[in-house]
């Protein structure tokens, strides 16, 4: 398996080398120059446990790794450091399925691939024979940030420096960041929101003349954003998995269509499912859930991406994102894997703010459903799926399952349902517990946390008991145009 640029299609490198350096040099994304299909049949994956699942996915998107190097990453990323042998539960809810992807050790679903990238950024490393500090640059609306320095921290070889939205995350989400120990760890806010940071970042990763001079002190740039294909493809084993377990539960039939309904921002997590789906799983509707930055939703009911609009902060910040990076990977293989048609989509967004694709693109996009929340309906979700059944959502998921809802009200002959439940509703207690019973608006978000453990009649996650009395450790803020000194200045460059 050899992997290409999405803006030009003499780039081949190996898939470690995709991994290692995050970004192609052009500024496109990595993508495989083929999709592969599953080698064992579904009804052979449903007894198999979450790791083993894994390595049925990533053996074939991974092929110059060998099977003890695959599976020693595998079993380092999924082990005690979730808080349940399952890895990703499924629990049902009403007639819903909620695939739980927030039980590793920093309650998000990011947890999933980023509990593996470092096992395979430094297999990657040793591989290629890099001989420099890999400076790992990431930009988080949220979660992806937590998540990656703890993988991260204190990994040989490594260094990491993560970018926030100073006032665009919840108060939990930046404590977990502001408390994170690591010698290797450097966190800093930047005055801006996500697509500032996001930006920031992948303008380093275009700029020759800093990747001259980082090498030149003994650095090396990759990345733990979606954008790094060693971050997707372990999210495709999650789809795999789950179907594979209501088969084994009996909940749906071999064949039998499954729609799966995802709380999307960047776009990589739905272009997972899409993946599963390229592969032989049977998943039907792609359903994209937006909250009120309902760029996607726009998008996939239009077919103009259009990002010249007011940035809306709400009660699901991870989701607050009008540049979805991963979409670009969809552009690639919608338009017949065409470089050339991907590249001008994306000079335009970036000169413009806007692209529009062609109907025999948006033909090929027609399993894509969008649909949005606003944010009244998101708490609204919340209150009643908790008072209907007493399961208590974040308010990612709830986005995501009111558009479910919306659909199947809308198709009431819809396919069985799969909501992907991205986060603990730990970590935004404060909208949740509001949502819940509104006499809690007024109260501090760390106070709610033991009302919280009493309505969901659930622990409270390891994650949230240790940034209770944990110790500030990072406190660098800076303007978005300030983000490459900011990074020569960590580094002493």
């Amino acid at each position: 398996m050899q992997y290409t640029s999405t803006r030009d299609k003499n780039v081949s490198v190996t898939p470690s080398e995709a991994i290692l350096t995050g970004l192609a040099p052009d500024g496109g994304l990595f993508v495989p120059e083929t999709i592969p299909s599953l080698e064992k049949s579904l009804d052979e994956l449903k007894d198999l446990s979450y790791q083993e699942v894994a390595y049925e996915v990533l053996k074939l998107y991974l092929t110059d790794y060998t099977e003890a190097e695959l599976k020693d990453c595998i079993n380092k990323a999924y082990d005690e450091k979730f808080d349940t042998e399952l890895i990703a539960p499924l629990v049902k809810a009403d007639s819903t399925y909620f695939l739980e992807l927030f039980h590793g050790a920093t309650i998000a679903f990011k947890d999933m691939a980023l509990s593996i990238l470092p096992h395979l950024l430094t297999t990657a490393a040793k591989k290629n024979q890099a001989d420099k500090e890999i400076v790992i640059l990431a930009a988080t609306s949220g979660d992806t940030g937590k998540a990656a320095m703890a993988g991260f921290a204190d990994v040989a070889g490594t260094r990491i420096i993560v970018f926030y939205p100073k006032d665009g995350v919840s108060k939990v989400q930046e404590m977990q960041m502001l408390t994170q120990k690591g010698d290797n760890v450097d966190v800093v806010a930047i005055t801006g929101n996500f697509d500032h940071a996001q930006s920031g970042v992948k303008e380093m990763f275009e700029n020759q003349e800093l990747a001259a001079e980082m090498a030149a002190a003994g650095y090396q740039f990759s990345s733990a954003n979606s954008i790094n294909i060693g971050r997707l493809v372990p999210q495709i084993a999650y789809y795999v998995y789950a179907y594979a377990k209501l088969l084994k539960e009996e909940e749906i039939t071999l064949g039998e269509p499954l729609d799966v309904v995802v709380p999307t921002g960047n776009f990589g997590n739905i272009l997972a499912a899409y993946l599963a789906k390229e592969m032989g799983v049977p998943i039907g509707k792609l359903i994209c859930a937006s909250n009120e930055n309902k760029v996607l939703y726009d998008f996939f009911t239009s077919g103009t991406y259009d990002r010249n609009r007011d940035f809306i902060l709400t009660s699901s910040p991870s989701m607050d994102i009008l540049i979805s990076s991963n979409l670009e990977r969809l552009l690639y293989f919608v338009s017949g894997n065409s470089a050339q048609a991907t590249k001008g989509f994306m000079e335009e967004l970036k000169q413009q703010g806007s692209y529009s694709v062609t109907p025999e693109m948006q033909a090929k996009m027609a399993d894509f459903i969008g649909g949005y929340a606003t944010e009244a309906q998101t708490a609204e979700e919340i209150k009643a799926v908790y008072e209907n059944t007493g399961y208590v959502m974040d308010t990612h998921t709830a986005v995501a399952a009111y558009v479910g809802d919306e659909y199947r009200r809308r198709h009431p002959e819809a396919n069985k349902q799969l909501v992907i439940s991205t986060a603990s509703p730990f970590k935004f207690v404060k909208s949740v517990m509001s949502a819940i019973d509104n006499k809690f608006a007024d109260v501090d978000e760390f106070a709610l946390l033991e009302k919280l453990v009493q309505v969901s009649q659930t622990e409270m996650p390891q994650a949230i008991k240790e940034i209770i009395d944990a110790k500030t450790l990072h406190d660098i803020v800076c303007a978005p145009e300030k983000m490459e000194a900011t990074v020569k200045e960590i580094l002493s460059v």
